[in-house]
C-alpha cells in the first residue's frame, strides 16, 4: 500500500469519511477519527471564516485527550477540504489558518493545488487532490500531490462518469502515490473490493450522512435510510458542476427531476436565482444508499464496517 508515514499503524479500516458540505463538522469528525478512520470537513463549514481555527483546535485538543485515554486505541489523522476556486473568497486565509494549526492532510478540490502544496509541505502535511478524469490526475500529480482521490461513477456530490476499473488502473500507471477512491462505497465489503481494484483507501460521504453524529436535518438522514440507486439523479444545475442528489428532495422543490436544464460550470456557486440550493435544498448522495438501512452513531457503524471488511477478506480467501 502507498500510505503516507502519517497514516500507517493508525487506522482500524483503510478508510476516509469525505467531507460534505454543511454535514462535516467537528462532532463528526472526532467520531470518525476516534473510530479509526481519518475524519474530515470543508474548511468552508466553518462559518465566519474566524470559526475555522477553532475548530482545528476543538478536533486536536479532543483527539489528543481520547488517545491519552486509550493509549492502545488507533487514533486517526484528520483532514480539512480547501475548495480551490475563483469563488472561494476565504481561500488564502483558511490554507493560512491550517497551516499555522499543521492540519496533518489537506483534501483539494477543482484547481490543481500547486500553492497549496508548498504550503501544506513546509511543515510535513500530506495534500489528497479530487480528480475524475485522467487529464485532471495528470495535472495534479504535476504539482506535487501526494495522493489522488478518484471520484467516480455513483459517488455522492460532485461526481465523475469513469467506472473504478477504467480510472483506477489507468492512473496507477503514471502516478506512484496515495490512490483514494470514490463512489457507491457503503460497506465493509466495498471497502474491500476498492482495495481489489488497486486503491489504498476507500473514500465514503453518504454512509456518514445517516449517522447520529452528522449535522444533516433528520428528514436528510432518512431520505438516505428510503432511497435506493434508482433515486439518484445526475445533474449540474444546482452548482454548476455535475453531481449526484436525491430525486425526492429535487421533486420536494417543485422540479422535475427526468426534466433539469443543465448550468454554467463557470459560475460554480450557489447562486440566489437557482430555483433551489446545494446542499441546503436539494441533497447530495451517492448511489450506495441502497445498502444505507440505519442512522448509528459513528462508532456502532465502524465496528460493523469492520465487521463486513473481515468477513469479506475471509469469505474470499
Amino acid at each position: 500500500m502507498a500510505l503516507p508515514s502519517l497514516l500507517q499503524n493508525r487506522l482500524r479500516l483503510p478508510a476516509i469519511g469525505a467531507p460534505m458540505f454543511i454535514v462535516s463538522v467537528p462532532k463528526l469528525v472526532i467520531a470518525q477519527c476516534t473510530s479509526g478512520i481519518v475524519g474530515s470537513f470543508p474548511a468552508l463549514n466553518a462559518r465566519p471564516k474566524e470559526q475555522l481555527e477553532e475548530w482545528l483546535v476543538e478536533i486536536k485538543e479532543a483527539l489528543a485527550a481520547y488517545q491519552a485515554k486509550h493509549p492502545d486505541a488507533k487514533v486517526a489523522p484528520f483532514a480539512v477540504n480547501q475548495i480551490c476556486h475563483a469563488s472561494n473568497d476565504r481561500l488564502e486565509h483558511d490554507v493560512e489558518i491550517c497551516v499555522r494549526q499543521r492540519v496533518p492532510i489537506i483534501i483539494t478540490s477543482l484547481r490543481p493545488p500547486a500553492d497549496v502544496v508548498k504550503a501544506v509541505h513546509s511543515y510535513g502535511g500530506v495534500v489528497f487532490h479530487d480528480v475524475i478524469s485522467i487529464r485532471h490526475a495528470r495535472k495534479a500529480a504535476e504539482m506535487g500531490v501526494d495522493g489522488l482521490i478518484l471520484v467516480c461513477a455513483g459517488a455522492g456530490g460532485h461526481a465523475g462518469m469513469l467506472s473504478p476499473f477504467a480510472l483506477v488502473p489507468e492512473v496507477k500507471r503514471f502516478f506512484p502515490g496515495t490512490i483514494i477512491l470514490s463512489g457507491s462505497i457503503a460497506t465493509g465489503r466495498s471497502i474491500l473490493a476498492a482495495q481489489a481494484v488497486g486503491a489504498d483507501l476507500a473514500y465514503m460521504g453518504t454512509r456518514f450522512i445517516a449517522t447520529e453524529e452528522a449535522n444533516a436535518p433528520q428528514g436528510y438522514k432518512q431520505m438516505i435510510v428510503d432511497t435506493a440507486a434508482s433515486d439518484i439523479v445526475y445533474t449540474s444545475l444546482f452548482s454548476g458542476i455535475l453531481g449526484n442528489y436525491l430525486k425526492p428532495s429535487v421533486t420536494r422543490a417543485g422540479l422535475d427531476p427526468e426534466n433539469l436544464p443543465g448550468a454554467d460550470k463557470s459560475t460554480m456557486s450557489f447562486a440566489t436565482e437557482r430555483p433551489a440550493k446545494a446542499w441546503r435544498d436539494i441533497w447530495g448522495a451517492g448511489q450506495g444508499v441502497g445498502s444505507i438501512d440505519d442512522a448509528p452513531a459513528v462508532a456502532t457503524l465502524v465496528s460493523r464496517l469492520e465487521a463486513e471488511y473481515r468477513e469479506a477478506r475471509k469469505a474470499l480467501a
